[in-house]
């Protein structure tokens, strides 16, 4: 059950999970803070069928998506233009030969195990425009449906699909940049 020391107990992981997520230190410690004000106001309804661990970070889960609604609301309008999009495609849309995404020498999913794609991965991500940020967070972190991301950002199925390519493409930038580059093709 909860008690006084849960924070040095979950403090850390709570931390971790919030520093992946968001992008503020002042969000992270209002979310932390929230999350353990919660969990002491329900600690009678914690009935033990998880972690008390589990139930903190889910806790704070829905801490982090308030933020990202917030954060949907004060956003009004903000460029995504990181690079100019034209330069990558031809005048019938089509990938420029220079400019066309290249196989990966090893699986995604080979690279991520590394520690330094991680790191260059956080920081292209915290280098996202606020709202491809958000969205990318939510789809990729959090496993979000469609629906979900946009009822929580207020935006539409369409307006999410180009917020996300364009986030996917910018990462695949900021990562190439970094080193982490295709196999030609």
């Amino acid at each position: 059950m909860i008690t006084e020391d849960f924070l040095k107990k979950h403090g850390d992981a709570l931390y971790a999970f919030a520093r992946q997520r968001l992008d503020n230190d002042d969000d992270i410690a209002d979310c932390i803070q929230e999350t353990l004000l919660a969990a002491i106001r329900n600690a009678g309804s914690f009935e033990a069928r998880s972690a008390e661990r589990t139930w903190l970070i889910g806790i704070l889960k829905f801490k982090i998506i308030d933020v990202f609604r917030r954060r949907a609301r004060e956003v009004l309008h903000e460029s995504a233009d990181l690079y100019e999009e034209a330069e990558a495609f031809d005048s019938r849309g089509h990938w420029q030969k220079q400019s066309a995404p290249r196989s990966w020498q090893k699986s995604p999913l080979e690279q991520l195990e590394r520690a330094e794609l991680q790191e260059h991965l956080n920081r292209c991500i915290g280098h996202l425009p606020a709202a491809m940020r958000m969205a990318l967070t939510l789809r990729e972190l959090e496993g979000f449906a469609t629906q979900e991301i946009c009822n929580t950002l207020s935006i539409t199925a369409t307006n999410l699909n180009v917020i996300l390519y364009r986030a996917r493409l910018h990462l695949r930038r900021c990562l190439e940049a970094a080193g982490f580059e295709g196999t030609g093709g």
